[in-house]
Formats: structure tokens, sequence, C-alpha cells
């Protein structure tokens, strides 16, 4: 997650510096053009090392923000990356929050593009959820992790989870949700019915704790 957030970013700041988006016609005889990624590991605060593909350009003009050259921690991802994830945060708070990670070093026209493309690429959560794919899922773990979010001021809020394990061991996020309080029956029946919504009729393990 915070790799795809990274990336998105860093190519919509080289769409920014370049004036086309890739692939455009407009970039075709143009002064300047993308010229490959170089790969770089990068730390977080909370997910640890993150590789990144940082785009370049042929002049080697670009001058990357979120990451920038040299740079190897970072601070304030983790945050957007959640909200996202859990559609905890508005469209404009997420942007805020992006808008402070790059102070004024980008036009708030570029933010604004950033924003909406991150939050097209995360858009997987509202993904309908096959049943014979799911029930490929030998267990699914469901459960809440009260974590500190800052939105204008820090606070602790509980995020839902609900964690498949394949039956070759692998484990895919099936849903994530941004509640309020504490953790809370009435928030899972919410939660449960999404996932029903989404087209889930029945699980071989369900793995739960007595809430």
């Amino acid at each position: 997650m915070t790799e795809t957030v990274l990336e998105t970013a860093l190519n919509e700041e080289m769409t920014g510096h370049l004036g086309y988006e890739k692939h455009d016609p407009a970039g075709v005889g143009a002064d300047n053009i993308g010229n490959g990624s170089r790969s770089k590991t990068v730390l977080t605060e909370h997910t640890g090392p993150v590789e990144v593909e940082v785009p370049r350009d042929r002049a080697g003009t670009f001058s990357p923000q979120i990451v920038k050259k040299r740079q190897r921690r970072l601070s304030g991802v983790d945050e957007i990356v959640l909200s996202l994830h859990a559609k905890g945060l508005t469209t404009g708070e997420i942007s805020a929050h992006f808008a402070e990670i790059y102070g004024a070093s980008v036009s708030k026209e570029t933010v604004s593009r950033i924003t909406d493309k991150v939050i097209e690429e995360m858009n997987w959560s509202h993904r309908p959820l096959d049943e014979r794919r799911f029930l490929a899922n030998v267990a699914v773990f469901i459960d809440a992790v009260v974590v500190k979010v800052r939105d204008g001021q820090v606070a602790n809020r509980p995020f839902y989870a609900a964690i498949g394990v394949t039956l070759a061991g692998e484990r895919e996020i099936v849903g994530l949700w941004a509640g309020t309080g504490g953790e809370g029956a009435k928030f899972w029946m919410s939660v449960l019915t999404d996932l029903r919504n989404r087209g889930v009729k029945d699980v071989f393990f369900p793995v739960c704790d007595g809430l």
C-alpha cells in the first residue's frame, strides 16, 4: 500500500514536471521525456523499509519531492496510507495531508491530481468478492486494532480488519474499515453486512474474539 501511494505520487510529480501524461501524443518530439526508473529503498515510520521505483527523465532535471534525492527516511506517509485504505478521511482531508507533506514545493493542482490518482488506485477495497474466490480462503480473521491517527489532532481510532488466509498459506486483506470511538458490535454488523453485499455467502473458518 505504501509503495503504491509513493509510486503513484512520484509518477504524478513527473507528469507535472514534463507537462504531459505518460504515452500522451503531446510528448512526441518534446524536449524532455521519461527515461525509465530506478529502485530506491526508503524507511517509513511504521511500515519499515519500502522499495519504490523513482521515475527519471532524459534531461535529468526531475527532482522528486515526496521522496527527495538522497532521502532515506519518510514521515507523514503512514497516516495517508492507512486512511486511504480504510476510507477513513474525505478527499479534502487526504489532499490536506499531501499538501502538508509537500509544503510549497508543488502546486495545488499537482497535489489535487496526486490525491485523485492515489484514491483511484486504492479503490480495490470496494471490489466485489466472488464467492468461489473467497472460499479459497481457508480462514478469515476479523479483529479491530486501535491506532493513533493525526486528523487535526492525534486521536485513537479503531480500524476493523478482515484478513483471509488461502489454501497456499498466503494472506490477503479482504477489507479494512475506519471506525470511531471504541470497538463496537454495531460497527461489526456493518462490516459483515458490507462483506455480504460484496458477494460473500459463507467462509470455512471465521476467526474472531468474543465480541
